[in-house]
């Protein structure tokens, strides 16, 4: 399968222009990349410790406070790395994401409301500092036709100050029936966003 530079659209999230003649070449999904669909290939062979992030001196104990750091206002992007056809450095992703200190998250992203620009998502503590997202959304053509469900794993670290965290991310795209159509894989980059912070510095 070959990818269409033409579509790839700058910034926000992962939106996957399906396959085969049941779907229109303009397909698009909340928190999935605008762009052609692509064959799937093996992710990169570390996780988080690629990322340049070292763990912060936290403990892992079950204790809901040690989970807290990842808790907050981001925001993230999500960079192409290693998927077939598709330019290493393109922004798949772009939006702000809340993770909650429930276990659950919630992203908007940088796409217009009408395709879909909002996913849910769970998340867990796996190590010091590290953590596991699944996050879904829905999938829609230009004229907001359901096309499938896009499914959204991240495995992040978060920096010492806890201001920034890091990781690999994977997009896996499928029709209507379930089968998977495509994948894209890369790194994720995110910055916490406080009540200090100025609209300069999330531009």
């Amino acid at each position: 399968m070959s990818f269409d530079t033409s579509r790839i659209a700058s910034a926000s999230t992962f939106a996957i222009v399906l396959l085969g003649s049941a779907f229109v070449s303009t397909a698009s999904a909340d928190c999935t990349y605008k762009g052609t669909p692509i064959a799937a290939i093996a992710l990169p062979q570390s996780g988080t410790e690629q990322a340049g992030y070292e763990p912060a001196l936290v403990s892992v104990a079950n204790d809901r406070r040690a989970d807290d750091g990842i808790v907050g206002f981001w925001r993230v992007k999500l960079v192409s790395e290693g998927s077939a056809g598709i330019a290493d450095g393109t922004v798949i992703d772009d939006g702000f994401a809340q993770w909650h200190s429930d276990g659950t998250e919630v992203i908007v992203s940088l796409f217009a409301p009408a395709t879909g620009n909002i996913c849910l998502g769970v998340w867990q503590k796996v190590g010091p500092s590290s953590y596991t997202l699944n996050h879904f959304g829905f999938a829609f053509d230009s004229n907001g036709v359901f096309l499938g469900l896009a499914q959204i794993r991240e495995n992040v670290v978060l920096d010492r100050r806890g201001h920034r965290f890091g990781g690999t991310f994977s997009i896996d795209q499928y029709d209507v029936a379930g089968a998977l159509v495509g994948r894209i894989v890369g790194r994720v980059i995110a910055t916490r966003i406080t009540v200090q912070t100025t609209i300069a510095q999330v531009l």
